[in-house]
């Protein structure tokens, strides 16, 4: 169904909302959105795709008769800033587009199709708006490096870390469980904490795992599962990406030795992973079991996640009038109150979002 009858109104809003307020200081090259080594993402690139969303797409409709279209303008320069990293990243590890397969692909189109107005979830719908608005072409091969470089890297990759949690079992240290923001600041203020001081680490984990322990066994003596109590705490802890699944895609298989990280916990809502990088493998094959299959959205977010430390070695940098980069996240977002977790450097709790 076309939305006709108000393409003043939007064109208005659109306008308005192209100037995105909050300008602030940007990177120094005059109408970049973004640079990435070389290469500069034009504002005016960013807006072509906001108008061409508006014109196309009944979702981003939406968010123009709500005057939400900078979610937009965050996302589009989330997605060309990772195309940069993704192609400067493919050239680096010598892999080449398969553009027979992406063709093939191509013929098919997945990415046609409106984004309904009335889409539920609102970051999801954004992001396939800026998706089916890009060259399709361009979104398609940006999937294709990304599952070769997990494809190269993931076999070759093991990470050792001490790792422990909030949100899903009582604190070791105050006996309650904190939920929502509550866990979320304490999960950050456990990992600045960790950051300021690296000897807490070892204290809090080693008490931590003998807590677990103890629990474990109160509910076996319940007669209750052990199994219900999963493993929520550790120490030197060797895990290869090839076996790690969804947590291969997470700071922790992106950052160097010594690097103390907070992020969700991928699969267990409310839970929150605070883990700090012991021991980095990444240039020799790991051995191990048949490593399980991987979907396609998981090794998609694995080969993402080998582009963290190339930002920063690129000198990349997002204007400030969209926001900051979230390296948890790889997204851009309004400011690091935002940001999805934190990557702090051990000795200091500066957060490594740009």
């Amino acid at each position: 169904m076309r939305i006709m009858g108000r393409p003043r109104a939007l064109v208005a809003v659109v306008a308005g909302a192209l100037l995105l307020a909050g300008c602030g200081s940007g990177p120094s090259q005059v109408g970049a959105a973004a640079i990435v080594g070389d290469r500069a993402i034009s504002i005016d690139q960013v807006q072509n795709l906001i108008t061409k969303a508006v014109r196309e797409q009944p979702y981003a409709q939406k968010l123009a008769s709500e005057h939400k279209l900078e979610l937009l303008g965050r996302a589009i320069v989330s997605q060309l800033v990772v195309h940069e990293l993704l192609t400067q990243a493919a050239e680096k590890a010598g892999i080449s587009p398969n553009y027979g397969q992406i063709d093939a692909q191509l013929a098919k189109d997945p990415l046609t199709g409106p984004v309904p107005a009335d889409a539920s979830n609102e970051a999801q719908a954004v992001g396939q708006v800026v998706a089916r608005t890009r060259d399709h072409r361009e979104e398609l091969t940006d999937t294709f490096l990304a599952q070769a470089l997990a494809d190269k890297a993931a076999p070759n990759l093991s990470v050792t870390f001490d790792y422990t949690s909030i949100g899903s079992m009582p604190d070791s240290t105050t006996g309650a469980t904190p939920e929502g923001p509550a866990a979320k600041q304490a999960a950050f203020d456990l990992a600045r904490q960790f950051a300021a001081d690296p000897a807490a680490i070892t204290k809090r984990v080693g008490a931590d795992v003998q807590y677990e322990a103890s629990l474990r066994q109160q509910a076996a003596q319940q007669g209750q599962n052990v199994d219900s109590i999963p493993p929520l705490t550790g120490a030197n802890e060797v895990l290869p990406a090839s076996q790690a699944g969804t947590l291969a895609a997470t700071p922790l298989y992106g950052s160097p030795v010594g690097t103390v990280t907070v992020f969700p916990y991928p699969q267990r809502e409310g839970t929150w992973f605070i883990g700090v990088v012991r021991q980095r493998v990444d240039n020799k094959p790991v051995a191990t079991e048949q490593a399980p299959e991987l979907d396609a959205a998981t090794k998609t977010a694995i080969g993402m996640r080998q582009l963290q430390p190339l930002f920063d070695e690129l000198g990349a940098r997002v204007n400030k009038r969209y926001g900051v980069w979230d390296v948890v996240s790889m997204n851009v977002v309004p400011n690091l109150d935002n940001a999805q977790g934190l990557v702090l450097p051990s000795g200091g709790s500066s957060p490594k979002q740009q």
